[in-house]
């Protein structure tokens, strides 16, 4: 029905009360008393009727439009917003995928011009065409982790979580040690506080692999941002039905301006570019702790480090259970040390 109809059906008790009372006027209509008691007659009465009817009708008519006008401005706002960050993807996506294509392509014509030489060189030439096919390996590598990460996190979003008991101190301290074995953590000090009085952490319900990803990827990049002598702390502690686990860091920091976009696809701050890195760091772990229920949040100081906080409802709690897939939650329809990664 358009909105042109809704308004004349609105309105037609009003004109039919209207044209009973002219027709009571001019006598076309009976009785002109509509009750020995009432004074007002029959015409008076359907018009006074009719209005009301019609009153009625356009006010709920007119909240109905408004809220649909609500509706709609929501619609265009967030149409808007998919809009605005499908382009920033893009433009990051570019970006990643245009650095290492042109060093592909580099390496490939200085091999292509040294074997156009025919070998006349000799052993001269091995050099420069064994870095030109080493540069070649490493980029194809690079793009095969970048896209590897963005299908884990399209299938952390989309697939079935495990609800089995974690324990989480045994999976920190397993990401802690191979941190510590790692040779990008040498020169580091890496430290795990865990209590053990009065009780230890309790477990939580989830996918042990999801959990030890996203804790894994915290601790990788907090030792690619410490400093040699720098300091990663590991702690955890439960509160209020809910397991909080910080790792922080002495790393350079994260801009105040940076700090809201690190959560983002593909999103690199200049200062974090000279780090290797995809910026789907912090995005994968936002994507597995929110698929347990949990939430993710960072705080940094530049020049002074940064503490990435993940809080996750504890094993029988009432918000313990993972979140189900995004397209089966919603029938209408996604912060220490690794916060730079994302940069």
């Amino acid at each position: 029905m358009g909105r042109r109809t809704r308004w004349v059906l609105a309105l037609l008790p009003a004109v039919a009360g209207l044209a009973c009372w002219a027709a009571a006027r001019t006598g076309l209509l009976p009785d002109e008393r509509l009750l020995v008691s009432a004074s007002a007659l029959r015409g008076d009465w359907l018009l006074a009727v009719g209005i009301a009817v019609s009153v009625v009708a356009c006010a709920a008519l007119a909240l109905r439009e408004r809220r649909d006008a609500v509706w709609r401005r929501r619609l265009d706002e967030q149409a808007a917003r998919s809009a605005r960050e499908r382009r920033l993807l893009l433009s990051r996506l570019d970006h990643e995928l245009k650095n290492p294509l042109t060093a592909m392509r580099a390496a490939v014509a200085n091999v292509a011009a040294l074997s156009a030489n025919g070998g006349a060189a000799g052993a001269q030439d091995e050099g420069p065409r064994t870095a030109g096919l080493r540069s070649i390996e490493e980029q194809v590598l690079r793009l095969s982790r970048l896209t590897a990460d963005m299908r884990k996190i399209a299938e952390v979003e989309a697939s079935p979580v495990d609800e089995r008991p974690v324990d989480v101190p045994e999976l920190l301290e397993e990401a802690v040690d191979v941190l510590r074995e790692q040779p990008g953590s040498a020169g580091r000090e890496v430290s795990l506080d865990l209590p053990r009085a009065p009780w230890p952490l309790p477990p939580v319900l989830g996918d042990w692999d999801l959990l030890a990803l996203a804790f894994g990827n915290l601790l990788d990049n907090a030792a690619k941002y410490t400093p040699p002598g720098g300091r990663i702390e590991v702690r955890a502690r439960e509160s209020g039905g809910q397991v909080l686990v910080e790792v922080a860091d002495t790393g350079p920091g994260i801009p105040p301006e940076d700090l809201p976009q690190i959560w983002d696809e593909l999103y690199r701050s200049p200062q974090a570019r000279s780090v290797p890195g995809s910026g789907l760091g912090l995005p994968l772990v936002r994507a597995v702790v929110e698929r347990h229920g949990g939430t993710v949040t960072a705080e940094s100081r530049v020049g002074r480090g940064t503490v990435v906080r993940v809080t996750l409802p504890a094993a029988g709690s009432a918000d313990s259970r993972p979140e189900p897939p995004a397209e089966t939650a919603r029938s209408d329809a996604r912060p220490g040390p690794g916060a730079q990664a994302a940069r």
